[in-house]
């Protein structure tokens, strides 16, 4: 499945390495995973989420508040590979592995996780030894410069991730099925009722996925009690308000002990072209 990144031959294995006909050369780390981000593009030991960022994002999905998306998604995925007899899914923008692992349950099916972040990838590798997983390879790389063969994929996952229109319809097989999942109108809207003065309804997304026919799109929605100061922080560095947002609201954030919030979502299918 992995190209160079450099000049886009086929990379082979080569004892602890992935190497093409070229020569360029890529180490396996110790945890199993390969850096296939290159220097020209990316700073390899910054790009991406940090490891504090890392982090918490696990902490809080171990605690299972997005577990029913994360199986809704495998129940959707499964759904739209069936009759596929060994379905290679890339998940782009894999973060630290928490749905990459459930995707892991649908039947005989081949994983490849991809994350900007040398940090994110490295748990990935850390969750998937710890629950027995053989059936994923991750690697660092970017959703804008996929490390994959053309036509190669049966499925591309984006979950909360940027969207590359021209890469994934060069990965993915003809008729091969692209999952994008992003926020719901009312997705954690308590949350940004409880730190700002006027919160807002998240506007839909438009991907612009020219080289896409439209399938469905599924809402999914349910509520989430979160039940301690520390799970509403850790989510609340999950979203991009916490950039964007003042020393007043984050003084808002921290007295917050629970929260009952609408975990809200739209799975969008697209087929390959």
């Amino acid at each position: 499945m992995y190209i160079c990144p450099v000049c886009k031959k086929k990379l082979n294995r080569v004892g602890n390495s992935w190497k093409c006909s070229n020569g360029h050369s890529f180490d396996i780390a110790r945890k199993g995973h390969v850096n296939l981000l290159t220097t020209a593009k990316h700073n390899p030991k910054t790009a991406g989420d940090n490891a504090d960022m890392v982090k918490a994002r696990t902490e809080f999905l171990d605690k299972g508040y997005y577990l029913p998306l994360a199986e809704k998604l495998r129940e959707v995925a499964g759904n739209v590979l069936q009759g596929e007899k060994s379905p290679v899914i890339i998940d782009s923008g894999c973060g630290e592995g928490f749905y990459t692992a459930e995707l892991s349950k649908l039947e005989n099916a081949r994983i490849y996780g991809i994350d900007i972040s040398k940090h994110a990838i490295a748990h990935c590798m850390t969750r998937v030894h710890l629950a027995g997983i053989t059936n994923c390879q991750f690697a660092a790389a970017s959703s804008f410069d996929l490390p994959f063969a053309g036509d190669s994929a049966d499925a591309i996952i984006s979950v909360f991730a940027p969207v590359c229109n021209d890469e994934y319809a060069r990965v993915l097989k003809k008729g091969g099925t692209l999952i994008v999942v992003s926020p719901s109108p009312r997705h954690l809207f308590e949350l940004k009722a409880a730190v700002y003065d006027m919160p807002y309804e998240n506007k839909p997304n438009d991907y612009h996925l020219d080289k896409f026919n439209k399938g469905t799109d599924t809402v999914f929605e349910y509520k989430a009690l979160l039940s301690s100061q520390k799970d509403i922080f850790d989510l609340f560095m999950m979203t991009p308000y916490f950039y964007k947002t003042s020393e007043e609201g984050m003084a808002r954030l921290r007295s917050l002990d629970t929260i009952e919030v609408t975990c809200g979502f739209v799975i969008q299918v697209f087929l390959s072209r």
